[in-house]
């Protein structure tokens, strides 16, 4: 009989956790039970990845209560870690944020690698909890899931008294949930934007989604950003930031951007919205080491190679995530300013302190003179995920307190960290997470409780002076999102006569959130004599500028002389960005006479913008020498006609009094529709009000008179830029669209043509999708039919024969008339010489429909795909079923890899399926 001391037992979602201490005779005797693990067969033992790896039988790695692993934290004197909030209350937590009333929403990902195959990672069981201090002792003990049932959530972002932003894992779209009746839980569900999504590993998408001091919402990996408008949402391009898993901004409102798999931050030079500007010189020397706690276990995903022996150590960061600049007041001085993220592989919490050099930021790791970091732990399940600037003017860690820190597509059968997975038996931890607080010996937290909610828009104002950089941000936000233009006056003053900088540029942004910034106060500011206001008013500026105020252009070129080196690259960057006439001419001036490196650098890359590949990028694929001649030839056609009043950056020319003269084409839902919708605009015009906005431009011109390509290839330029990343239109579309509406001899009235259009009918859970085969899209991860609907994809697993079928069934009867889907190829290489992709498209099919799911007709016969892009359109019909049917056999391909005969399965494969019809 085994004896043993429990020290803690948990009871939640159905589980029994116990904590317990067993006895030295009882560890003896669990010895039998340890797994035994052996090299793979033929691993080569003299390489680096396996060379000197000890797989001897270990007792595995348990989780310890909530105040053993606070004694296993390493932190500089004076410094401790305190828990607000632990499993049993939260699972799996991966970010937090604070709303305007201090109530904490955490992100839970409670399907991230419950076991080594990641196994049902994108089952929708994760969601956002909700939680609140109420007897104000330091521990939130209040509150549960506000939003439930989600697949692998993105981020959480509060936008109100009871509403958050969210979205899923390989989907498109944001969405607003908003708690109704003030029960904690969220009843209303509202789209928010489209176009968003990515494909793909849950590490290497879309997240973050953070409000910038500019008012504009950014997000991980994406290249633009988005910002809600009376007239909708609306979005610009930006740099390609390379971040994965965090995001935050310093006093100043510039976004430090948190790179992933590099172990880095990635994007925190120049503000990312200037555009794309690379640096090569980032970090100091010995900035990639990290100075982790001896965890003794080495589970690395880069093989011994990448341990530190004899500790069992991080020896190069692999994966950074989450970050923080500092901005509280209830830590040291010290610590205000710094950057903070944390590398849950390497189980450390990194300060970073930031160097200029000739107008460039060099980033150094406080410690790295100490071999040492600012957290570091012992416990090999601390995995800090997140931190946070709190409103009680602390640091909070979010550490997700989990056995498997690296996503599945790198722990396979056979490799070196699923065998120090199953030795240790990391698998086995998981549902667990705890919050920590960061304090320091004699400094209290601030138990000020915030209300912001309740709090008039004239009370907020003092806040934007707070010495906590939390408060001024949600003073901000919450002032913007009612936007009560009544404390204008108020904040014109905060400008004019406060002595506190940062409550100067809050409420400055104030202003531009709420639509009464004026250009007369800005222009003055301009000549302020602080560098970083000159600084500040030069880019809230901008904002004007695109409202049609193009006075700024001569200040801009001019400030391009200021004498303050980071002016002088914003007004040089911010030229570039709006298309400033003569920055060119002027740049090359700047650069003869300074020398400073980073003006070099900006100048440089002003005259010749770099190309930067969007990381992660989206689904679309590249386009064939003919589609690009297409596309280029339509920018040609955009920039001398269409950018007149669509204005050169899409976003639409200023007419005066709040007027555009055209709409804005960037992220328009309207291009990225149907897109027979832009053609039959180009051919014969449209006037009146668009969707209830009216605009001083009056009416667009016909260009039916220009022929089928060239109505093409400014479509296609059109749905391809302005972040709108569509399909293009061919002259044969503009062909069909022609003679169809052949009849049409005035210019469309924008209800009759939008009426004409097909619409994507969404699908909802009410849809049935089924089909004859399903198959892995990932290793580890099968998704059903419904997968064709998003981008998890759906595969039939095996080459495609003939009669192979996917079939809809739909609620009721719709009249449906066209089936567009992608097929994306499968690569075998990335290196020249590779062998071609394996295209995945249908060979032949047959589409039938039905309206009870046994009597079919045929609607197309014997179709072809052709590329990774298929459409499927007919004349309108009414059903209730509809089904595709193969009608063509494929061959398996044979092949290698890695060096060794493969035989490819050329597999159908649908994902992003849009089904068109009429409502």
């Amino acid at each position: 009989m085994k004896v043993f001391r429990i020290r803690h037992v948990y009871f939640f979602a159905g589980t029994v956790f116990i904590f317990s201490a067993c006895s030295k005779a009882n560890k003896e005797a669990d010895k039998a039970s340890w797994p035994v693990v052996k090299l793979p067969e033929g691993a080569d033992t003299t390489s680096e990845y396996w060379k000197g790896i000890d797989l001897e039988p270990k007792p595995p790695v348990l989780p310890l209560p909530v105040d053993e692993e606070k004694d296993k934290f390493i932190l500089p004197k004076g410094y401790s870690l305190e828990a607000v909030l632990t499993e049993p209350q939260i699972q799996q937590p991966g970010a937090i944020t604070f709303d305007g009333n201090g109530r904490m929403y955490v992100l839970e990902l409670r399907s991230y690698m419950l076991t080594a195959d990641s196994k049902g990672t994108l089952e929708p069981v994760s969601g956002i909890s909700r939680w609140e201090d109420e007897d104000n002792d330091g521990v939130y003990e209040s509150g549960g899931m506000f939003v439930d049932s989600l697949v692998f959530p993105r981020f959480v972002l509060p936008v109100g008294p009871n509403s958050i932003l969210t979205m899923e894992s390989n989907a498109d779209n944001v969405y607003k949930y908003t708690d109704t009746n003030n029960d904690g839980k969220a009843d209303k569900k509202e789209f928010f934007t489209g176009n968003f999504g990515r494909a793909g590993n849950v590490e290497h998408q879309q997240a973050f989604l953070y409000w910038g001091m500019d008012n504009w919402l950014y997000s991980t990996v994406n290249p633009f950003r988005v910002r809600e408008t009376p007239n909708g949402v609306i979005r610009e391009s930006t740099a390609s930031n390379h971040a994965q898993w965090g995001i935050t901004h310093d006093d100043d409102g510039k976004l430090w951007f948190q790179g992933g798999s590099n172990g880095l931050p990635s994007y925190f030079q120049f503000p990312v919205h200037y555009g794309d500007y690379i640096v090569e010189k980032n970090f100091a020397e010995g900035f990639d080491v990290p100075w982790g706690a001896p965890v003794l276990v080495a589970d690395m995903q880069g093989g011994m190679a990448a341990v530190r022996m004899p500790e069992g150590t991080l020896n190069r960061v692999t994966g950074a995530s989450g970050n923080d600049i500092f901005r509280g007041h209830r830590l040291p001085k010290e610590l205000v300013g710094q950057y903070f993220y944390g590398e849950p592989v390497a189980r450390i919490v990194r300060q970073v302190n930031t160097e200029i050099k000739g107008g460039l930021s060099i980033l150094h790791n406080v410690y790295q003179d100490q071999k040492a970091e600012f957290i570091r732990s012992s416990d090999p399940l601390f995995r800090p995920v997140d931190m946070a600037t709190a409103p009680d003017g602390t640091l909070y860690i979010v550490d997700m307190y989990h056995g498997i820190i690296q996503e599945g597509e790198w722990t396979p059968v056979g490799s070196y960290l699923r065998a120090k997975i199953e030795q240790y038996q990391l698998d086995k931890v998981i549902n667990l997470g705890r919050i920590w607080r960061l304090t320091y010996e004699d400094m209290d937290r601030d138990k000020t409780k915030p209300r912001m909610y309740e709090e008039s828009s004239q009370e907020l104002l003092k806040h934007l002076s707070h010495p906590n950089g939390w408060w001024r941000d949600m003073a901000q936000q919450v002032l913007v999102q009612r936007q009560d233009k009544s404390v204008a006056p108020a904040l014109v003053n905060i400008v004019k006569t406060s002595d506190n900088l940062v409550a100067k540029f809050h409420a400055l942004w104030v202003l531009e959130g709420i639509g009464a910034l004026e250009s007369p106060l800005v222009k003055e500011l301009l000549k302020d004599s602080n560098p970083r206001m000159r600084a500040m008013a030069l880019w809230v500026s901008e904002s004007l500028y695109k409202a049609g105020d193009k006075s700024f252009a001569d200040d801009y070129l001019s400030m391009m002389d200021d004498k303050d080196t980071q002016v002088k690259m914003r007004a040089m960057m911010t030229g570039r960005l709006l298309k400033i006439p003569g920055t060119n001419d002027k740049v090359k001036k700047v650069m003869a006479s300074d020398t400073t490196a980073g003006v070099q650098l900006v100048g440089k890359q002003v005259l010749e913008p770099p190309v930067v590949t969007a990381f992660f990028g989206r689904s679309n694929p590249n386009f064939s020498e003919e589609e690009q001649a297409l596309v280029s030839e339509g920018a040609k056609i955009f920039s001398s006609l269409c950018a007149t009043c669509h204005g050169p950056l899409g976003n639409g020319t200023p007419a005066g009094q709040g007027k555009l003269l055209a709409p804005s084409l960037v992220g328009s839902s309207r291009i990225q529709a149907h897109p027979d919708y832009i053609v039959k605009t180009l051919l014969h015009g449209m006037t009146g009000d668009i969707q209830g906005e009216s605009y001083a431009g009056i009416m667009m011109a016909p260009m039916g008179s220009n022929n089928d390509k060239w109505i093409a290839s400014v479509a296609s330029f059109v749905r391809a830029n302005f972040e709108n990343e569509s399909s293009l239109i061919t002259p044969a579309d503009v062909a069909r669209v022609r003679k169809e509406t052949a009849q049409q001899k005035s210019m469309y009235k924008f209800d009759a043509l939008w009426a004409s259009i097909p619409k994507v009918l969404e699908a909802d859970p009410q849809w049935k999708m089924t089909a004859s085969h399903t198959g892995e899209v990932r290793k580890g991860s099968t998704a059903s039919a419904l997968g064709a609907f998003n981008f998890e994809g759906w595969t039939t697993g095996v080459t495609q024969q003939k009669g192979m079928w996917f079939q809809v069934e739909l609620p009721k009867v719709a009249t449906i008339s066209e089936i567009q889907f992608k097929s994306p190829p499968i690569n075998r290489g990335w290196r020249q010489g590779s062998p071609p992709p394996i295209h995945t498209y249908p060979r032949g099919y047959d589409l039938e429909v039905s309206m009870d799911g046994s009597q079919w007709t045929k609607i197309v016969s014997d179709g072809e795909g052709s590329g990774a892009n298929t459409t499927i359109r007919f004349n309108p019909v009414q059903a209730k079923f509809f089904r595709i049917t193969l009608t063509k056999s494929e061959s398996i391909v044979h092949g290698e890899r890695r060096g060794q005969p493969f035989d490819y399965e050329v597999a159908w494969t649908m994902r992003e399926f849009k089904l068109y019809g009429f409502l």
